[in-house]
Order: structure tokens, then sequence, then C-alpha cells
């Protein structure tokens, strides 16, 4: 069949995508070319490598908020990950914007995040302030670009232009984005904004979820909070088990009140752009993806309290301060001998600042392998 399944889901896409969505040819190629595959389009191709790369299958043994290793029910990075992807696609159908690089961004959007979350971030930050600094957005395309290894021609995962921009452009309230080559004063095309949108809708509510059910937090605490109470009210009551039942259900109600949100303001601002493709998107003043004006202020306030009362719980600040000790004693410890460095990483220090060597071998690995190596090291220095 050739090309010819390809070529007829590209037509497909173009009867149904709107004007603002990317296309097959904004795609802006790879750098290092290649053929393209029969059934699959680029997109399609860019998910798949993310996928199958070994930094995101470790994003299931690294934290997201709670320490996986204390409770089996806790997101991961992982699991975090998968939960953007499906809000991202479900807002790219809904805005008929190109679904599979929604998704392949959304995959990609945490490969850089280093083991204990944004503890973890800080600690290497601070480490390497003065060595190029570190942040987990500049470190995802690191990993797409150079960390990743699977091909013998070259470097990285070869991803589209495209994909790689809205990586560098990805921006929520707690990730400022590393454009870098792609600081060109333009905003991320609609579908990086959807995953930046996914990704607030996911941790807001997937968040609150973990910190009720570790007991971190109650439901009477967040009576003041106008995003809780509009949840609470639609959750059903009646039953045996109400109170367990009817928490639960309000978490999922204050994602399905965000994607609504997202969906109709959205759609209220790509009305009135009226692009006549992509690129308008990106000169535009504002963001399109985002929440209306009165949903704003809630999530806001939502997201003020999760900062106070779990963010900077006292056992969230005791994990961190663990994290941060075994982080440096880590990364000192492999400055002062890069014989503790796998043979790959000790053929880098020659030619590269070591610094960022050891910066990218902790940067990904898991939170346990961490823990495992920084126990090994200690051991062998006693």
């Amino acid at each position: 069949m050739g090309n010819e399944i390809r070529e007829e889901f590209t037509a497909y896409q173009e009867g149904w995508l709107g004007p603002w969505a990317l296309r097959v040819a904004d795609s802006g190629g790879r750098a290092h070319g290649g053929d393209e595959h029969p059934y699959r389009t680029c997109y399609q191709r860019d998910r798949d490598r993310v996928i199958h790369c070994s930094a995101f299958r470790r994003l299931d043994y690294k934290t997201q908020v709670f320490v996986p290793h204390e409770q089996d029910h806790y997101r991961t990075r992982l699991t975090h990950t998968l939960e953007v992807a499906q809000v991202a696609r479900t807002l790219g159908r809904a805005l008929r914007a190109n679904e599979d690089v929604a998704e392949a961004v959304a995959l990609a959007h945490d490969l850089g995040h280093p083991p204990f979350g944004h503890a973890g971030e800080r600690s290497l930050e601070e480490l390497m302030a003065d060595h190029g600094h570190f942040e987990h957005n500049r470190q995802t395309l690191r990993v797409v670009d150079y960390l990743e290894h699977p091909y013998p021609e070259f470097r990285g995962l070869n991803l589209t232009q495209a994909v790689r921009r809205c990586l560098a452009k990805h921006e929520t309230r707690y990730d400022a984005p590393a454009a870098g080559e792609f600081d060109d004063g333009l905003l991320p095309p609609l579908e990086g904004q959807l995953v930046d949108l996914a990704d607030e809708i996911a941790y807001t509510s997937a968040d609150l979820y973990d910190a009720l059910g570790a007991g971190w937090i109650a439901p009477g605490q967040m009576e003041d909070l106008a995003l809780w109470r509009m949840a609470w009210e639609r959750a059903p009551s009646a039953g045996a088990a109400a109170a367990t039942h009817r928490r639960i259900q309000a978490c999922r109600n204050v994602l399905d009140i965000l994607a609504e949100d997202a969906v109709a303001a959205t759609a209220r601002r790509l009305e009135q752009l009226d692009p006549a493709g992509p690129a308008d998107v990106q000169s535009a003043r504002h963001r399109c993806a985002a929440f209306s004006d009165e949903l704003g202020g809630p999530v806001r306030q939502m997201q003020e309290f999760l900062l106070a009362n779990v963010y900077q719980h006292a056992e969230a600040r005791r994990q961190h301060g663990q994290a941060r000790q075994i982080i440096r004693g880590l990364f000192q410890a492999y400055l002062g001998s890069a014989s503790l460095l796998p043979a790959r990483y000790q053929e880098r220090v020659g030619s590269e600042d070591p610094h960022r060597v050891v910066c990218d071998y902790i940067a990904g690995m898991t939170d346990r392998f961490c823990r495992q190596q920084h126990r090994r090291i200690v051991k062998l220095r006693s």
C-alpha cells in the first residue's frame, strides 16, 4: 500500500483540523532528515520515539509530588505525564487542533525532570549556578537532542522542529520556558499551549487527590475555595460511603470543570483572533489557550492553597531536605572522582564541563537509583 495510508490520513486530518492547527507541512522537518514512514505521520513518529526512549521509562520511578515508594497509589512523574497526554488529546480534539502533536509534546514535556521532583531541580540549579544553570525544560531539550542516543549516525531522537519548539516554550505556573534557539518572541503553537494548559489541569486535580488521600489536607479546609465548592456541589452525597466517594468525585469534578472552561475559553479566543494559520496563533499578543477570566481567580486560589498546604507541608520540606542532601553528596562525589561514573560519562569528562556531565547523569536518575548510588558511595567512603 506504500504511502497511501499516511496520505489518506493526512487528507482526513486536513478536513478536520481548524486553520490554527499544525499540519505535517508545518513540522519544520528534522535536523537529520530521514525517509517518511508508510503509514505514520512525522508527529506520530515523534510520539513513538519519545515512548520508546529510556528517559521516558525512567519517569516511572521519579517523584511527582509524593514519594512513590511510600505508597503504591501516588502519582509518579510517568502517571502524571500520561494524564497530561490524555487531557491534551481531549482538549486538542475538542478544539480541532492536531492531537498527535499535543500527545507527542505531552509525553516528552517532563523528560528533563530530575529525581525528587522540584526539590531535585532546585538542588541541581544551586549546584549548577556557576556552570550554565539547570532548568528542567532546558534539560528536556537536552534529553531529546543529545542525551538519548538510539541512532548510530547522530545523537538525539531527531524530533520535528515543531515539537521541539513546543517543548522549548513549555510554560506553567511553576515552569518557565527555556526557549534557547526558539527565543524569537513568538508564542508556542496552539498544540504546545494546550499541553501547558493540560499540565496545569492534570497536576491541580491530581495533587489535590493525592494530598487528600495522604491526609495532608481535609475537605473542610477548602470550604472557602471557589473551585472546590463548585466541584463539591457537583458530587453526589448519598450512600453508605458518601464521604469517601464524594471526595473522590469532587477531585474528578475539578478536572472536568477546568477542562470544560479551557475548551470554551480557548474556543472564544480563537474565534476572536480568527487566525488564517498557525503562525497567527504564535504571533498573537496573548495565548489563546487559557482559562476564562472568571475561572482564572479560583484556579490561582486553589494553586496557592496547594502551595501553602501541600508543596510546603512539613513532611514535604523534610523530604526536600533529604533529597538535597543526597543530590549534593552524589554531585560532589562524582566531581571528585570521575571513576565513579559509568564509562560513557567518564568519556565525556575530558571534552565537556565535568559539572554538566555530572548534572546530566544525576538528572537522569530515578529516585530509587539515586538513593542506591548515594548509599553505595557512602559505603565506599566509610
